[in-house]
Parts: C-alpha cells; structure tokens; sequence
C-alpha cells in the first residue's frame, strides 16, 4: 500500500467512523486526529513508516503519586497476558504520568466504522477499569487489585 492509497484510506475510516456514531464534523476529527470515546480522549493516528494500520491512542488516566511502580508492573502483566494478543499495549506517558493504551488497527477493507467504533468501545471499557479499580479507586481496593484480586486477567 503506498502513502496516497494509505491515506486516503485512513480518511475513509475516520469519515466512516464519525458517519457511524453519528458525528456531523469529521473533517474537525481529520484535522486534529482526535475523538472522545466514552470520556476517554483517543488520538486516531497514521504514519509513514507504517502505512497499513490506524493507530488509536487512548489517555485512561493520570497515575498518582506513590502508585507509579505498581500501576507500571500491572500494565506489564496487562501487556504480557491480554493486550499483546490484540496489538495494543499500555504505556506510561513520562511527561504526564498519564496510562495510554495504544492499539494497532490494521487499515484492512474488512475494517469500516462500525468495526472501529466498536473496537474504540471496547477499549473504552478497559479504560474505566483502569480508571476506577487503579487510579481512582482507594488505597485499599488498590492494594487488593495489586495484590491480585483482578479478575480482567485471568479472563
């Protein structure tokens, strides 16, 4: 697939995905390769050095203080044994101490906006996880999800 074809395909799935979830502005989504899903922001991404996949970047949350070790060594669990099988992978943004999670959608025409939406849905719902049982959640239901009390995993 060469740069023209790629982009424009990029283009198409954007324009498919905001027809499918019904957002009236998608050269506003094109332009600043951003989305809101489910309060999550997710930056939809395309690059050069890889032409065939979209790249959806979700922002799940800022880690506090105190917790950063921990949270690092459950996304490193979350990567090894569910997400390195879907090509995403959590991350931590050094700069905001945020939680991404990046995930590789092949730009394949069995792809349209309504798979992606519900990709983007999907992964929506790992957000509130993260969000409620490990950055929001209390130092004692923090301890128990750390101490292996999630369920998600082993799913």
């Amino acid at each position: 697939m060469d740069t023209t074809d790629s982009s424009e395909r990029y283009v198409q799935l954007v324009r498919d995905l905001c027809n499918t979830v019904g957002l009236a502005d998608a050269e506003h989504v094109l332009h600043t390769r951003s989305i809101e899903v489910e309060g999550f922001d997710v930056q939809l991404e395309h690059f050069d050095n890889d032409l065939e996949a979209l790249y959806a970047n979700f922002h799940y949350g800022t880690v506090t203080a105190g917790r950063t070790l921990t949270v690092f060594r459950l996304m490193l669990e979350a990567n090894l044994l569910i997400y390195a099988q879907d090509q995403a992978q959590l991350g931590l943004d050094t700069d905001t101490g945020g939680i991404v999670l990046v995930l590789r959608v092949p730009m394949t025409y069995d792809v349209d906006g309504e798979v992606l939406a519900d990709l983007l849905a999907h992964y929506a719902e790992h957000g509130r996880y993260w969000r409620q049982n490990i950055i929001e959640s209390t130092d004692e239901m923090f301890e128990g999800v750390a101490a292996g009390d999630y369920v998600w995993l082993r799913a």
